[in-house]
């Protein structure tokens, strides 16, 4: 069984431009569900959905594995195995410097994933 390819080999270049229309306007076509599933996916786990926050949140728009690794009860290993799961899915970015990585999210892909999450008008 192959490895699927990375999210961000498949989804056009970060644009203001949403992927597709919200699933609660209609359906979700097959090749977007494809491109969309492995970053669903990767925020699948507690760990990673709060690496995903902090990374997305973080002052400046980067943060360093450094400060990431101790907000955990988990080894520094666990820690790079999530981040390398959020690169593969293609939320993240990250830069080696010196002998730390940092860690930048993608907008672009997140605004796809909240656009395709926006709940139809009708709601109370």
């Amino acid at each position: 069984m192959s490895k699927p390819a990375a999210t961000a080999d498949l989804l056009p270049p970060a644009t203001q431009t949403p992927c597709c229309p919200p699933m609660a306007a209609q359906r979700v076509e097959p090749a977007t569900a494809l491109q969309l599933a492995p970053a669903f996916k990767a925020l699948g786990d507690p760990v990673r959905l709060q690496l995903m926050s902090m990374i997305a949140s973080a002052p400046g728009g980067e943060i360093c594995v450094c400060d990431l690794t101790p907000s955990f009860e988990v080894s520094g290993s666990t820690i790079s195995h999530h981040l390398k799961t959020l690169r593969d899915a293609g939320l993240v970015d990250a830069e080696r410097r010196a002998s730390w990585v940092y860690y930048r999210a993608r907008p672009g892909l997140m605004r796809q994933l909240a656009t395709l999450l926006a709940p139809g008008d009708d709601e109370s």
